[in-house]
């Protein structure tokens, strides 16, 4: 996914600069990673009345309406990962409110990330506790997010987050403990 120097990178920079047909030429470019990438994020919600093309639809909606500068393609696709947790998790917490908690979206923690496949978390309990880790290590929050939600490899982690992929795996091996143990507390609270 890094390479600075791709048609899509340069599409994005044109785009920046107000070249409303290139803005054009993405959707056919971006739109099989943002499913991608949507797939990831609703793997384990089968439950979930929201559909993963209703979700891609919404994040660039909101994604061409912003005023971001993307820097390149890792740029682009990480904002659209953050933007599809930030609907997932409203569109929990929408419908937790009109049942009262009943059926919470159930999140898989995905195996290829060293996450033990059986372990099932609740996407507003996830949301909450990266919240609470960005309150205390935002890196360590943003890092999560680019690994877990955008599915980044952890050179691309480091191209974001401008760090060694040393720091990438240090730091990732850190922040899932905490995550796990952070959702145990508030479960048990």
């Amino acid at each position: 996914m890094i390479e600075a120097s791709s048609p899509l990178t340069e599409l994005l920079r044109r785009w920046n600069e107000g070249d409303a047909t290139a803005g054009e030429k993405l959707v056919p470019l971006v739109y099989n990673e943002l499913r991608r990438i949507a797939r990831r994020c609703m793997a384990a919600q089968p439950h979930s009345t929201l559909q993963s093309t209703a979700l891609v639809h919404e994040a660039y909606i909101r994604l061409a309406g912003s005023s971001i500068r993307w820097e390149d393609r890792v740029h682009f696709f990480a904002v659209a990962a953050q933007l599809m947790r930030r609907i997932l998790v409203d569109h929990s917490r929408k419908k937790h409110a009109q049942k009262r908690g009943g059926n919470a979206m159930i999140l898989q923690l995905d195996e290829n990330l060293g996450m033990p496949a059986e372990r099932e978390l609740d996407l507003i309990a996830l949301d909450d506790a990266l919240n609470t880790l960005a309150a205390l290590d935002g890196r360590q929050a943003r890092l999560v997010e680019l690994r877990f939600f955008a599915g980044l490899s952890i050179d691309e982690t480091a191209h974001v987050l401008e760090i060694s992929p040393a720091t990438v795996k240090r730091e990732w091996a850190t922040a899932k403990l905490w995550l796990l143990q952070q959702i145990r507390r508030d479960a048990s609270a």
